[in-house]
């Protein structure tokens, strides 16, 4: 018998597709109107690693491991921190009136 071949996979990583500042701010309005605060942290990551997360370490203030951290899917940012990379990268987060 015929030994299986492993299939092999790459790891997959949002950022990798963000080469444009409008694939940026498509993924970006995409993601908020999930309204899943996991998923919006997880999105700025996704940014911040397409730009440069060392640039916005030192743009933020706050430190390379805890943009790392906070900004994954398990992360939980204050919203001082989702509002500090936001304006760094260049954006801003607003409320807006809900669709009814």
């Amino acid at each position: 018998m015929a030994a299986k071949k492993k299939e092999v996979f790459s790891r997959y990583d949002t950022a990798d597709y963000l080469n444009s500042e409008e694939d940026i701010a498509a993924y970006l309005e995409a993601c908020s109107e999930e309204n899943d605060p996991a998923l919006m942290a997880a999105a700025l990551g996704a940014v911040a690693r397409a730009r440069n997360m060392s640039q916005l370490a030192r743009d933020t203030g706050l430190t390379r491991e805890g943009l790392y951290k906070a900004l994954s899917v398990d992360g939980n940012p204050s919203l001082a921190t989702a509002m500090r990379v936001a304006n760094a990268l260049g954006y801003q987060l607003r409320l807006v009136p809900l669709a009814h």
